[in-house]
């Protein structure tokens, strides 16, 4: 492993630009490495002394920010928020984990090099100061907004790690979501009615014991009940990049599965064996991305990079270049999600690629553009498909059984405290996080801190945010309240996206991190202190918040809806239902601004009312249907700082919803 020192910075580019606004663009990097930097500073009328640095999930570009807009424009919102703004490419190829990569290079050594570069830039191009400094990060860049925190002293002066894991998230929440989503995929539809609002409240009704086992099982390792309405296309997300690490450091495992008893694979009642496939097969086709082929519940949106926290896993989203899918001679009878392809005949032979899974006769890849495995194979050579591996690996967490400080792992524990399960020789999660963060995260931060979670994460399980908190706490003790918050936000999801796929269901978080910033730069410069944490308790891997604003905190303002006084009505077909909203905002938050309704639950708000700027507002409205069928009626509401209704900056949402059953 060759050492790296960050003390020979240079710049290669510095020009005025015009686009996306007025600003001093400088480009550089530090001689004798990889890392490379991108300032952008606004004119100096809107400069407060200040800087914001964003931190991707894995080592990126640094150009990714010009092309965002809307709420993602981290460039706009630095410049609104009186700060210059800073990205790296994380080390660059120095930085991607590997066997000889200096995994603090990453995790804080390249960001820390060009934040206290910045500042020698920064006092050319302002004068003689000492520019505050803010890291940001979330997912992966949270362990590594971490690890800047918790490894430097005076690089920067607060943080804001937002949708964090744990030492243990990766690979486990992964696995056990994908267990679930095996063994219950022709179940969600039931589920997610039964927890939507006006359901029947019961989502275990109607199940088989091994799905209701399941289904306990996902929920209280922690995943948010209410967010399995994403079922279709959720996918495998990260656990694709995960999983081969797994069969290279565990191999033995994959093994024990089959024939050990305690694992899921020995026990010959198990679902686990109808779903194994394996088959032999021939290419009959290959797909790249500029065929434009129909990928079904695998497709990914296609847009530029732009370092959020879902991209690290979805390899490159633009060109025509990169091969997504293989077009096979026969594909499984089964639903398969997740397997191994190997090709076992002609120039490309041995080379083993990871699947999504099968649509149609498409066999979709996982993380496209593997062009080095795929150079050299052609239409008619054999592959071997097997998913038994990807089947083990789904119930790999029941084996890696941690201390007592992760509670959700108490439903493999015995009375004793001690595993039922047998257990692997070693615990691998951790050997994840020291790779994103440099080290394993500990909570003996530097500076201020404001964490965001959010209790729809299907990715970074909410209780994890309150595992971070307290080992923030046990380092600071008394002093916690003066240096840290933890705030969550109500049906939020992982991606730091302005758009929802579920725009009825879900909010964009992206309003209170900017909060989160701006508040942060407060607290640090003007000792203000932001709106308190989130009051929640964790039950059986559950964060549950208050009813109330005034009890829940945060920022976030709490949204009730009801339909002719409750959360469900059944009226006959042009009977006029009565619509009723409540909004109210925690102490210390923005003030209401916006109201939008969609009363037929088509994910279009097709009334937008600006309000006169309140703390509590109460609404009624009147509406009917024509034909028979169920509507889900929305309410969306944002609250803003300084009760701005037209920003894209920390502009907090949060929504509500109803079910009117129209009778025919």
């Amino acid at each position: 492993m060759t050492a790296q020192t960050f003390d020979r910075p240079y710049v290669d580019v510095d020009e005025r630009r015009d686009t996306p606004r007025p600003h001093r663009y400088v480009h550089g990097g530090f001689e004798g490495t990889d890392t490379r930097f991108s300032l952008y500073f606004p004119p100096s009328g809107a400069y407060e002394g200040r800087f914001f640095q964003h931190i991707t999930p894995v080592p990126e570009s640094e150009h990714l920010a010009q092309s965002a807009t809307g709420q993602e424009d981290r460039i706009g919102f630095a410049f609104a928020a009186g700060g210059y703004f800073l990205e790296t490419n994380g080390g660059g190829t120095s930085g991607t984990p590997g066997a000889e990569t200096d995994p603090t290079i990453a995790g804080y050594r390249a960001n820390a090099a060009a934040a206290e570069y910045s500042r020698v830039v920064a006092r050319q191009v302002y004068g003689e100061h000492r520019p505050y400094g803010y890291a940001y990060g979330g997912s992966g860049g949270a362990f590594r907004t971490m690890g800047c925190a918790e490894n430097t002293t005076g690089v920067w002066d607060g943080f804001v790690p937002y949708v964090p894991g744990s030492p243990m998230a990766a690979p486990n929440v992964f696995a056990v979501r994908m267990h679930a989503q095996r063994v219950l995929r022709h179940r969600f539809d039931r589920i997610v009615d039964a927890v939507d609002a006006g359901g029947s409240g019961d989502p275990h009704a109607g199940l088989t014991s091994e799905e209701s086992a399941a289904l306990t099982e996902v929920t209280r390792m922690g995943f948010p009940i209410r967010s399995w309405f994403g079922h279709r296309t959720m996918g495998t997300h990260a656990f694709g990049t995960l999983y081969p690490h797994i069969v290279t450091v565990d191999p033995g495992y994959f093994e024990d599965f089959w024939s050990v008893p305690g694992h899921l694979g020995a026990d010959p009642d198990s679902s686990v064996h109808r779903d194994r496939v394996r088959f032999d097969c021939s290419v009959a086709g290959i797909v790249p991305r500029g065929k434009a082929p129909d990928l079904g519940p695998f497709a990914e949106p296609a847009q530029a990079p732009q370092g959020g926290v879902d991209e690290a896993f979805k390899g490159p989203a633009d060109g025509a270049g990169p091969v997504v899918a293989l077009r096979l001679t026969s594909v499984p009878d089964a639903e398969v999600l997740g397997a191994d392809l190997t090709v076992t005949s002609g120039e490309a032979a041995g080379a083993r690629l990871r699947l999504k899974g099968f649509w149609r006769d498409l066999a979709v890849l996982d993380l496209p553009g593997a062009e080095q495995a795929l150079a050299g194979l052609r239409p008619g050579d054999a592959v071997h498909v097997d998913n038994s591996n990807f089947l083990a690996a789904q119930t790999y967490h029941r084996h890696q059984v941690p201390g007592p400080e992760y509670p959700v792992w108490d439903q493999f524990r015995d009375s004793a405290g001690a595993p039922v399960p047998p257990q692997r020789p070693f615990l691998l999660a951790p050997l994840f996080a020291a790779a994103a963060a440099g080290h394993v995260p500990t909570g003996k931060i530097t500076g201020k801190m404001i964490v965001v979670s959010c209790l729809l994460d299907r990715e970074a399980f909410p209780w994890q945010a309150d595992w971070y908190r307290a080992q923030v706490a046990g380092h600071l003790g008394d002093t916690l309240d003066d240096h840290f918050r933890l705030w969550y936000v109500d049906n939020a999801l992982h991606a730091d996206a302005e758009r929802q796929e579920h725009p009825t269901r879900t909010v964009s978080y992206l309003g209170v991190l900017h909060e989160a910033l701006r508040g942060l730069a407060d607290w640090v410069e003007k000792g203000i202190p932001p709106a308190p944490g989130t009051r929640y308790e964790i039950s059986d891997g559950q964060v549950v918040v208050p009813d109330s604003a005034a009890e829940r905190g945060g920022v976030q303002p709490v949204v009730r809806l009801s339909a002719d006084g409750g959360a469900r009505a059944e009226v006959p077909a042009g009977a006029r239902v009565a619509l009723a909203a409540t909004v109210e905002t925690p102490p210390g938050a923005g003030r209401i601004v916006r109201v939008q309704w969609d009363l037929d639950g088509d994910g279009v708000y097709e009334i937008d009312e600006v309000t006169e700027p309140v703390s509590r507002l109460t609404l009624e409205r009147h509406h009917s249907y024509a034909e028979p069928g169920t509507r889900f009626v929305t309410v969306r509401v944002s609250v803003q700082r300084d009760a701005d209704p037209d920003t894209p900056f920390a502009r907090v949402d949060n929504l509500a919803r109803a079910r009117v059953v129209v009778l025919g």
